[in-house]
Order: structure tokens, then sequence, then C-alpha cells
């Protein structure tokens, strides 16, 4: 049986999400959040003390990867929010 990428068994994509956020949807989004803003900041520390050129470059990649998802996390997030306050 073949899978597709960056999918695992027994697991859909979902097209958009949903309109309601559960509290336990919400403390999953903040741990992200909190997970993603970790990372960049250990992926910086670390970035900074490395000697190797191709090392220091790979954990600023690995920085900037994790920015880019707390970004895109928050502006779903405003997004949501912005929706839910106009109706």
């Amino acid at each position: 049986m073949q899978q597709q990428p960056n999918q695992q068994q027994g697991q859909s994509v979902m097209p958009q999400p949903p309109e309601v956020v559960t509290n336990k949807d919400h403390l999953y989004i903040s741990d992200m959040l909190s997970w993603n803003l970790m990372a960049m900041k250990k992926a910086h520390q670390f970035s900074q003390q490395c000697q190797d050129q191709q090392i220091k470059d790979a954990l600023d990649q690995a920085g900037r990867m994790h920015y880019m998802h707390y970004q895109k996390l928050l502006t779903h997030l405003q997004g949501t929010n912005n929706t839910n306050q106009i109706q």
C-alpha cells in the first residue's frame, strides 16, 4: 500500500480549518506557537556559538523556518479572530 507524501496512514488533510476552535484546539495551537518560538531561539543561540560556517548556515535556515511557521500560525489566528469579531 502506497502512502501519499506528508500523509500518515488513516489521516486526511483538512482543506480548510473548522469555523469553531475548541479549547483543546486553542491549547494545542498555543503549544505549537511556543514550540516554534523556542526552536527558533535555540537555533539562533547555537548558530551564534558555532564555528563551522555550513552548520551555522543550516542552523540559521532552521531558525528562519521556525520563525515562518510561527508567523503563519499567528496569521491564521488573527484571521480567525477578525472573522469571529465580524459575526
